[in-house]
């Protein structure tokens, strides 16, 4: 049977490898070696699968709830508005028949000088505290009006010295006197007359919304958060302005780091809210002198610098005093000439006289 041509060479080609298997195996390698690059280059050459990259922007951080401070105490208040909201002054009388006072403890600033024959009388300053009663209520005095400008504040009194109501009525202020708004006050029936006029923070704040006097603007003393000093070299203080009814001492409280402030040497207290007891002490030692106006008044230089001493924290500190004008606002700087930030809370500065009075602690 003839053989066709496909096995023919099948069969020739089977003879060949046996008789050269080298070259066979060679032949054969050089095959695999020649698919195995295509495979490999054909690999390479396709394009891997596109990574899905995500450009959502990341979801930012919430920003902290804002943290607003009254700009007459230092301390945390609850908004903006608590801010603005209007201050009033007060002049409050401190002869013995006046006292317990009312409403001195839950004051921002006090300003206690000198009115008359050695007399101390106080302006308080009230912003976010609305204390429930305050008085006795009595005159006004020069110097109060230089203390008071700077916080654009309302003030409350029952008449004055013929300077001070001359300026207070000047229509640069904001003047709630008694005289003029009776039914803004009360006469207590527990006191006799002219110890006995007293208000309290609901009518002032009415008299204030009906004259406009919503927010005030101003720029208060710095402030900075109090701390117990690790070496309190002024836990005992004593300031001398007048005569022993009037002389003052405050003892340090590590605890609350406030003073608790003594008048005549008894408790000086408020009657509805217990002993007074400011964060922060200063005295304000100032050059004060006899002037005949109407009749014979107190004259205290409020306008320009002099020294002082600050107590807080334990501690006291000689500074320098300064009130360019009227309108300006005190400021304390240290020996360097930096400014000196007071504790928050309730500020007590006392007008000591250069010459008379006394500032000592231990």
């Amino acid at each position: 049977m003839n053989e066709t041509p496909k096995l023919k060479f099948w069969a020739r080609f089977k003879q060949w490898v046996k008789t050269h298997r080298t070259r066979t195996y060679l032949i054969a390698g050089a095959v695999l070696i020649t698919l195995a690059g295509g495979v490999a280059a054909l690999l390479l050459s396709q394009k891997p699968p596109a990574v899905q990259v995500s450009h959502s922007k990341p979801k930012p951080k919430p920003k902290p709830a804002p943290v607003y401070y009254s700009p007459l105490t230092g301390e945390k208040v609850a908004d903006e508005a608590a801010t603005k909201m209007a201050v009033t002054a007060i002049m409050i009388e401190n002869s013995p028949d006046a006292r317990p006072q009312s409403g001195i403890q839950e004051a921002g600033v006090v300003f206690e000088a000198v009115a008359e024959g050695g007399i101390t009388r106080f302006l308080t300053l009230h912003q976010q505290d609305k204390p429930g009663i305050i008085g006795p209520v009595r005159s006004l005095r020069m110097y109060y009006v230089d203390w008071l400008a700077p916080f654009n504040a309302s003030v409350a009194h029952v008449g004055g010295s013929k300077a001070s109501l001359d300026e207070i009525r000047s229509g640069k202020y904001r003047d709630i006197d008694q005289f003029f708004n009776g039914a803004s006050y009360w006469r207590a029936r527990d006191r006799y007359a002219p110890h006995n006029v007293y208000t309290n923070s609901e009518k002032l704040d009415a008299l204030n919304r009906a004259k406009g006097y919503n927010e005030s603007a101003f720029t208060g003393f710095p402030r900075i958060d109090g701390k117990p000093a690790n070496t309190p070299n002024a836990t005992q203080v004593t300031i001398n302005i007048s005569s022993p009814l009037y002389n003052t001492s405050y003892t340090y409280d590590a605890a609350s780091n406030k003073y608790h402030r003594f008048l005549g040497g008894a408790p000086h207290t408020d009657r509805e809210k217990g002993q007074i007891t400011p964060s922060v002490v200063i005295a304000l030692k100032v050059n004060m002198v006899r002037v005949f106006e109407d009749g014979y008044r107190e004259s205290i230089a409020t306008i320009g610098s002099g020294q002082a001493v600050v107590f807080q924290n334990g501690t006291a500190q000689d500074v320098t005093w300064h009130k360019p004008s009227r309108e300006a606002q005190l400021s304390f700087t240290d020996a360097e000439g930096k400014p000196v930030a007071l504790a928050r809370g309730q500020t007590w500065i006392s007008a000591v006289p250069n010459g008379t009075g006394s500032v000592s602690w231990q």
